[in-house]
């Protein structure tokens, strides 16, 4: 993989000058980690992660011409997003899956039969998100843990990719022919990874495909991606960039900041607090940048216009939202696009309204299409 990035000042003259930014792929998320509630912090059993709860997300946002949609993984929340990827396959149209799966919680070999078997049993249409996080039950420092990520997601695509594999590394050693089970195209599906410390950074810039980066403001946004740019050109390659936000769009502007108020309007600050700690990641680089955009904002949570970071409350992850009317909304993603963001993987509470929502006012409109159906070569 080689080639450049457009420099930092190419994506500032975009994002300057107002030029249409190219179609984008927009995602929606499958909330299969607990991460589902009509208010925030308040649990409602319909809307716990199951079977039936997450494949009508699937299929709501299959049917409203999303792209893509993220099937998160974890160890205590929600259900298995490998088996219920497989599972749902068969029911989607159109729409990708992007599984993530974790690194180091099965062996190479056998999540490279899986992944090559979910992705037959789609026609093609999967991609996968990349986690470095702990091993259930065992903690690593985060430096060797992405050594350990890297070495594993090179054996993974070569495997994937229908290579003989000779790898004596740190964490793998390995000798093996690939498994007779392959994708659709023959080669590994793209790689969506994201990770806000330098050791994050320099791994997804020396084996992802597409660098996903949490909620911040347009110019935050634009300097990560003029960052990870000069990082992956070093390397002879080049990335996609993406954008993992939560949306809350209504009719008009005033709605929708009534519907973000709602929507905290029940929050306990301790439960929030227990919310945060209880992901494998709530130490991150990242989650200490949402709580710092938290710490930037104004008395109703908003860091900047159409940009609310009280979902940050409850939540370790992806701690803001794009909060508008259509024209709001539409305006904002479309800054992000200038600032080089080519993917977007969007959610809202309850998941299921919201996608609609989000279908019918916003996606109908935007400029959009599934870039990454292939690695860039």
């Amino acid at each position: 993989m080689s080639g450049g990035g457009a420099s930092a000042a190419g994506a500032a003259s975009r994002l300057s000058s107002g030029a249409d930014p190219d179609p984008a792929e927009v995602a929606w998320f499958a909330a299969l980690c607990d991460d589902d509630y009509e208010y925030l912090g308040v649990t409602d059993p319909a809307l716990q992660s199951s079977w039936e709860h997450c494949g009508d997300i699937v299929l709501a946002a299959d049917r409203n011409g999303f792209d893509n949609i993220l099937l998160p993984s974890g160890y205590t929340l929600g259900i298995d997003a490998t088996a219920f990827a497989a599972g749902i396959a068969p029911r989607t149209e159109r729409i990708r899956l992007l599984l993530a799966v974790r690194m180091g919680e099965l062996w190479i070999p056998q999540l490279a039969r899986q992944i090559a078997t979910v992705d037959r049993m789609l026609g093609g249409r999967l991609t996968v998100n990349i986690i470095s996080s702990d091993i259930p039950g065992e903690t690593l420092d985060s430096a060797p843990r992405y050594r350990r990520t890297l070495e594993w997601m090179q054996v993974l695509r070569s495997l994937l990719d229908g290579d003989s594999v000779e790898f004596h590394g740190e964490f793998v050693d390995l000798e093996l022919d690939p498994p007779r089970v392959r994708t659709v195209s023959g080669r590994c599906p793209p790689f969506y990874f994201g990770g806000f410390s330098e050791a994050a950074k320099d791994t997804a810039a020396e084996a992802a495909d597409v660098f996903l980066t949490w909620p911040d403001t347009v110019a935050g946004v634009a300097a990560t991606v003029a960052d990870m740019q000069a990082r992956a050109a070093r390397r002879g390659r080049v990335l996609r960039y993406g954008l993992r936000s939560h949306m809350i769009v209504r009719e008009t502007s005033r709605e929708a900041r009534a519907a973000a108020a709602r929507l905290v309007s029940r929050l306990d600050d301790d439960v929030g607090s227990a919310i945060r700690r209880r992901s494998l990641d709530s130490a991150s680089a990242g989650v200490r940048r949402q709580a710092e955009l938290r710490g930037l904002s104004d008395s109703e949570g908003y860091v900047e216009a159409n940009l609310w970071t009280g979902i940050g409350r409850a939540r370790s992850g992806a701690g803001a939202a794009i909060v508008g009317d259509p024209d709001e909304v539409i305006a904002k993603l479309n800054e992000y696009r200038r600032a080089g963001i080519s993917a977007f993987i969007l959610s809202g509470y309850p998941h299921l309204e919201e996608c609609d929502r989000v279908g019918s006012l916003v996606l109908s409109r935007l400029s959009h299409a599934p870039l990454a159906s292939a690695r860039p070569d």
